[in-house]
């Protein structure tokens, strides 16, 4: 199956709204120059023809050849996986920047089903490599060196061997994938298209949640309850794309023999269930001296008795009500990314100059942020939805540090470019970290600082604490589907169960609240892809530690992590710095980080 390549963030420039500058808008003319694109038409024929071919060539024969015939047939694949991607890239992208348009909608779909269709012969590839011995890959890695460049991707794949179905079965489940997928377009569908009434005007869910961090408590509290009332009153579609793609989840990975739910995720991030678990039980185990002690200290800034869902994002009462312009964003990101290591701004700068980011909020966009790779001879290109504020300079940051590390990491071909999931947030997080402790050096007042910090713990906690309820909500949800038909009211009490115990003692919860599991695209696109937000968190958290000990060399290590892409596991890529995942320490040490800020926060209190 082909998925549409996205997690769930013209080179002419969008007029200037509300002060935020000029914002740039994507061209995606280096991919293609339209739907029509005579270059388009040259590479689907290009597949149906060489998907044939390498079929007819390789199908009951991978037994025979030798480490140069196995290198070449290696070669062809990953140049089908490269023109396939640029298709689908290219038709992705477009429709993220419309979903509502029904052609740009129609395009994506046709060129999924094609693309499908011209790929159910390669089915076999991966079910074949599975039946070689194992001595007899050793023997082709150890004969031909450029074969051995790709034992990481052989050993990903074979990774999946005990879980391998028959030959016919895989080729009906890569066929019956595009129908899966269709439950992730309505969900996407369902979301571009809700409207909420917003002091008279009718807004999409980004500009709605942007309420939610509004300095007036009203307007916060009105944010909030009317996307539980929209939320409510669509429940029915979310709750079934739930349970269905639930249940189908369910039925492979019973049919594959998977000990759990979560297993297809870890294969796929190359990372042992008992490191996730290891993370997990870390950030449940400091909720009481993060989350708990963090909300705390913000109900008292606040003046409340008791913190509402609506008073999570509040920004602090102390904190300038400014939006932060598109051009004073660049340069706080650049500014940041440069004194780190100029080689960085280098690679970031043409994303500004060259359309690779679509900044604006518009009707029909896509919601959310991401950084899409796209393929190895293109570039990355990077969404936001710009509002100004400054966790949007923050988003900036994040997302132009996945493009950096997917630019660094496209030397290493389509297969080895990929980083797992786990360490894909490396460079995203790392990014902010250098844009937050660039603005914290900047600070002029001890108030300044606590307002950066109090927004740092804040952004941290987002990002481990939540991200980790997420994943125990999934858990519970997808463990609960095997079970039985799921209704709103049981995914609802799911989400409830997690919430409380996550936030801390300090929060009463609206009615309505229950529901607002309903817009997190992760849990329909990528199930259990959360928990790799905790993950990089705690990792960058324990690597920035060693970049502010001051060690010689630091820039180029970190640099040669990113360069490494996919073809080092994540034992291999920290080991240079002294880090150890697999060491239950480990997660303390990242999440000691967060904790010192709390004292800090606290101090400023006395």
């Amino acid at each position: 199956m082909l998925n549409l390549p996205f997690p769930v963030r013209d080179a002419n420039a969008s007029s200037g709204t509300d002060g935020l500058g000029n914002l740039p808008e994507w061209d995606l003319s280096d991919l293609y120059t339209s739907p029509d694109a005579p270059e388009l038409e040259t590479d689907l024929a290009f597949l149906e023809k060489e998907c044939a071919a390498f079929a007819s060539d390789y199908e009951g024969k991978l037994d025979t050849l030798d480490a140069a015939g196995l290198l070449e047939c290696v070669q062809r694949n990953e140049k089908i996986s490269q023109v396939s991607g640029r298709i689908m890239s290219y038709a992705g992208l477009r429709y993220y920047q419309l979903t509502t348009d029904a052609e740009r909608a129609q395009f994506m779909s046709n060129c999924q089903e094609k693309l499908t269709n011209f790929t159910t012969p390669l089915v076999f590839f991966t079910l074949e490599l599975n039946r070689l011995p194992d001595e007899t890959l050793d023997a082709a890695f150890a004969e031909n060196a450029e074969l051995a460049r790709y034992k990481p991707v052989f050993d990903r794949i074979r990774a999946m061997k005990p879980y391998q179905l028959s030959d016919e079965l895989e080729k009906f489940l890569h066929d019956l994938g595009v129908v899966g997928d269709a439950w992730e377009r309505l969900f996407d569908e369902t979301i571009a298209g809700l409207t909420f009434e917003m002091e008279g005007d009718d807004l999409n869910i980004e500009a709605t949640l942007n309420y939610m961090t509004d300095p007036d408590r009203a307007k916060r509290e009105m944010a909030a309850r009317e996307l539980a009332r929209v939320f409510h009153e669509n429940i029915k579609i979310f709750s079934r794309v739930h349970n269905t793609a639930a249940k189908e989840k369910e039925v492979i990975d019973r049919w594959r023999n998977m000990p759990s739910a979560q297993t297809a995720r870890h294969l796929s991030n190359d990372v042992e269930p008992e490191v996730v678990e290891a993370l997990r039980n870390a950030v449940v185990a400091a909720y009481p001296k993060l989350s708990h002690r963090y909300y705390e200290l913000k109900r008292k800034w606040l003046g409340l008795d008791r913190m509402q869902v609506w008073d999570r994002n509040a920004p602090l009462p102390m904190e300038e009500t400014r939006i932060v312009g598109w051009d004073e964003a660049r340069a706080l990101v650049m500014d940041a990314y440069n004194a780190f290591d100029p080689r960085m701004g280098d690679i970031a700068d043409p994303f500004f100059t060259k359309g690779w980011i679509d900044a604006g909020v518009k009707p029909g966009k896509a919601p959310g942020a991401f950084a899409h790779p796209t393929v190895t001879n293109v570039h990355p290109y990077v969404m936001l939805n710009y509002l100004g504020k400054p966790r949007d300079v923050m988003t900036l940051a994040h997302e132009l540090g996945h493009g950096v590390h997917q630019v660094l990491a496209a030397d290493q071909g389509e297969m080895l470019s990929s980083t797992p999931l786990t360490l894909a947030e490396t460079a995203s997080v790392f990014g902010e970290m250098l844009t937050f402790r660039k603005m914290l050096d900047r600070a002029e007042t001890q108030e300044q600082r606590k307002i950066l910090l109090a927004g740092k713990v804040e952004d941290m906690i987002n990002t481990v604490v939540r991200q980790i309820a997420f994943y125990d909500f999934e858990c519970k949800l997808h463990d609960a589907r095997r079970a039985s038909e799921l209704t709103p009211e049981d995914i609802n009490a799911l989400w409830m169960s997690v919430q409380a115990e996550s936030l801390g003692p300090a929060f009463d919860f609206m009615e309505g609240y229950e529901t607002y599991w309903a817009y997190i695209p992760h849990f329909v696109h990528s199930p259990f892809y959360v928990y790799a937000y905790a993950f990089g968190d705690g990792l960058v958290n324990a690597l920035y530690a060693v970049y502010a000990e001051g060690g010689d060399g630091f820039e180029d290590k970190y640099f040669d992590m990113l360069k490494a892409g996919g073809s080092k596991h994540h034992k291999e890529l920290l080991a240079p710095f002294g880090l150890d995942a697999s060491d239950p320490k480990f997660w303390d040490k990242g999440l000691s980080m967060i904790s010192d800020m709390i004292d800090e926060l606290e101090a400023m209190e006395d």
